[in-house]
């Protein structure tokens, strides 16, 4: 099981800091992101725009994510 933690709108749209996801060895940013919105459809509108980091680097769509690896999503933040 791979825990997610969610932030900004991501936390707003889920309704929960932190998800669970079933994951085994050798999976993608990108298979996570498919995997969030088969679970909370609601993300799919910023799913293509969500930035996910694994162990505090951010990630690109076909990085490797391992079980046990801390996971954190959130939109980008705009502003000056």
């Amino acid at each position: 099981m791979l825990h997610i933690k969610l932030f900004a709108k991501a936390r707003e749209v889920v309704g929960t800091p932190v998800v669970e996801i079933p994951w085994s060895e050798g999976q993608t940013v990108l298979q996570l992101k498919r995997a969030l919105v088969e679970k909370h459809p609601g993300l799919q509108p910023m799913i293509s725009r969500l930035l996910v980091a694994v162990n505090n680097d951010y990630a690109a769509d076909d990085s490797m994510i391992q079980p046990g690896d801390e996971v954190a999503c959130f939109p980008p933040v705009s502003g000056g």
